[in-house]
């Protein structure tokens, strides 16, 4: 499936709700069912792409999650960069469980502990549990389709690839833009606010809203062109250089993505 939407130049974007997940299931308050169903489902998505190793085979496919928001897109990165410090193949070094030694232990259990919890070691050899040992078949290393070698492969693999489609009135949008994120990582958060939603009272409000981020001081005016502008062009245009042909900024795209392919090759000189 990735690969035709690489031959057909599409950039797979996901607009899933997730109103009944997990706890979302109030039968009587909607802001209760609202608030971050759209964060819950892209989430999944994201980390099983990412996981899964698709942005590692496919590193030119740009992916869109819409509606959530960037925040859990900013989390999600530290997250998974925190995780795999312990659950990557050095991090499972640290916890293999064979190199246990289990003589010791049961001594600190007969000094400190209890009679069941020997007893429940005698019944096993002197080894806690069985399921440590358990890997469905895999290495143990939860990051193993990532092949993540050095500091640039996070970029590569979830700052470049991933876009975050946002709400205007979002004061999360800025978390994306600033110096919070490791590797001095920015995460590529798009305007995308429902303008004609039945909430929207007036649709000539979202957009000065979004700049109020800019006057707050919260982003700077560049920023802003990449939260409005540049990032839409770099998701869709990336898969697809003429997406933008025939539109108002059809010239504009162009310049951009233009600038964008010469600084790549000068990347990789």
């Amino acid at each position: 499936m990735w690969q035709k939407c690489r031959e057909l130049g599409i950039a797979p974007t996901f607009h899933t709700g997730g109103r009944s997940y997990g706890e979302r299931n109030s039968p009587t308050n909607f802001t209760f069912n609202h608030i971050g169903h759209f964060a819950a489902a892209g989430h999944n998505v994201a980390k099983a792409l990412f996981l899964g190793g698709v942005t590692r085979r496919f590193p030119d496919l740009r992916f869109a999650f819409l509606e959530g928001g960037v925040g859990w897109g900013c989390q999600l990165f530290c997250d998974l960069i925190e995780h795999w410090e312990r659950r990557g193949a050095k991090g499972m070094a640290n916890m293999d469980p064979t190199k246990l030694d289990r003589p010791l232990l049961r001594e600190l259990v007969d000094k400190y502990g209890y009679a069941d919890i020997a007893a429940e070691l005698d019944k096993r050899d002197g080894w806690p549990l069985k399921e440590d040992f358990l890997t469905g078949g895999m290495p143990p290393d939860d990051y193993i389709r990532c092949n993540i070698t050095q500091k640039q492969d996070w970029i590569d693999l979830y700052a470049t690839p991933y876009y975050f489609g946002c709400e205007a009135d979002d004061r999360m949008n800025a978390v994306a833009f600033g110096k919070a994120m490791p590797l001095g990582a920015r995460i590529n958060a798009i305007y995308s606010s429902d303008i004609g939603h039945f909430d929207v009272v007036d649709m000539r409000d979202p957009l000065p809203e979004a700049f109020e981020l800019v006057e707050d001081g919260h982003i700077t005016e560049s920023d802003f062109q990449d939260f409005v502008f540049g990032n839409a062009v770099r998701l869709w245009g990336t898969q697809n250089p003429r997406f933008f042909e025939g539109t108002a900024v059809a010239k504009e795209a162009a310049a951009l993505l233009k600038r964008g392919a010469a600084t790549m090759r000068d990347a990789a000189k």
